[in-house]
């Protein structure tokens, strides 16, 4: 087995993207801009793509990520889990070459990235990581137990009914969603990301074929009233001092913003700075890092409400704790707005990860 010598004064980024989830694309998006920001002067980057299948393979070039090449890379990578190596295995060849690993950046949207599964992998390897850790990641992932949370913190949030996979045909369930919440209904997967699966009910038709759809992505599903009202997004960063940017609105094209009004509609907008009512910015600047708090997060989230139309109430709607990086993304851009660049947010992003591990020693 070959060793790799390690550039002198220079320490190891692994960055992971891709991955199995409905959010592969976008991963794959998100990666490029997280790559072009990293600083090679203090770090060696090893960006390995997850392809949908789950295969490992180390990419030389964000050219290769963007043109879909990578894909077809013949070196084939492995996270060790032993915490004594903190090792990145390449297969190449017939050859092996042994990397040591730093800090990871995992640039994973959805299941298998988002929701705590390979947190705990970085866990055993003993690898510090940006973003949350593996209970934050996976509550808040999971949108039932998410409200759960936030529910003890006594922080409006719409009301709902959960639904197993097994009960989407049971016509008991259907009256109990009707009586409880009446219509519209919003049908979510709880454990889905970009609105995958996502679906709006105005009848018992369109509930039950909501609810079929929600269940490819998930066995557990939650159906939620209709909020109407303002969208608005804050984002969170830090560790134990977690502090909020200004606020951001969506302005969806669909009705309301799914994957597809989200991604690829170009009449969906965001606005920066958005002007509310008098206090309602406080409000959610506040209720964001409770809540970012209340799941024990780390590093970064992205948190939304609503802002009800007829009586200004906020409504938590949902965390996410590994936000885009996409040029359409929120996250960055309320950064940038405070006068943190990109470039900027992921130095301090990287850094948190190493303040998180010498706190956790």
């Amino acid at each position: 087995m070959k060793k790799e010598d390690r550039t002198m004064d220079k320490k190891a980024i692994l960055v992971l993207f891709g991955g199995k989830s409905s959010e592969h694309e976008i991963s794959c998006v998100s990666v490029v801009t997280i790559l072009s920001c990293i600083d090679r002067e203090e770090y060696d980057i090893y960006a390995v793509g997850i392809t949908k299948e789950g295969h490992w393979v180390l990419t030389d070039t964000p050219e290769q990520i963007q043109d879909g090449s990578w894909k077809e890379s013949r070196k084939q990578a492995v996270l060790s889990p032993d915490a004594s190596e903190k090792a990145l295995y390449i297969l190449s060849d017939g050859q092996i070459e042994k990397h040591h690993i730093d800090v990871a950046f995992p640039v994973l949207h959805g299941l298998n990235g988002e929701d705590g599964t390979v947190q705990g992998l970085f866990e055993l390897a003993g690898i510090p990581y940006v973003g949350c850790g593996v209970l934050a990641s996976a509550v808040s992932m999971d949108k039932l137990y998410t409200k759960q949370i936030v529910g003890a913190l006594g922080i409006a949030q719409a009301a709902y009914v959960p639904v197993m996979s097994g009960e989407i045909e049971d016509t008991a369930v259907h009256e109990r969603i009707e009586h409880e919440l009446g219509y519209p209904v919003f049908i979510k997967p709880s454990n889905a990301g970009s609105s995958r699966g996502v679906s709006k009910a105005a009848n018992r038709q369109e509930l039950v074929s909501g609810l079929l759809e929600a269940a490819k992505h998930d066995r557990k599903i939650l159906v939620e009233e209709m909020i109407t009202g303002r969208e608005i997004e804050c984002a969170v960063l830090g560790n134990e001092h977690p502090k909020a940017s200004g606020l951001g609105e969506v302005l969806a094209a669909a009705e309301f913003y799914d994957y597809d009004a989200k991604y690829h509609s170009a009449d969906s907008k965001t606005v920066i700075s958005p002007e509310l009512p008098e206090g309602k910015t406080d409000e959610i600047r506040e209720c964001a890092v409770r809540i970012f708090r209340a799941v024990d997060g780390s590093g970064l989230s992205r948190v939304d409400f609503f802002l009800e139309k007829e009586t200004n109430r906020v409504i938590f709607n949902e965390i996410n704790t590994l936000p885009g990086f996409t040029s359409i993304s929120m996250y960055p851009m309320l950064w940038e707005e405070q006068g943190i660049s990109k470039k900027e947010l992921v130095r301090q992003l990287i850094g948190l990860a190493h303040v998180r591990e010498v706190m956790e020693l």
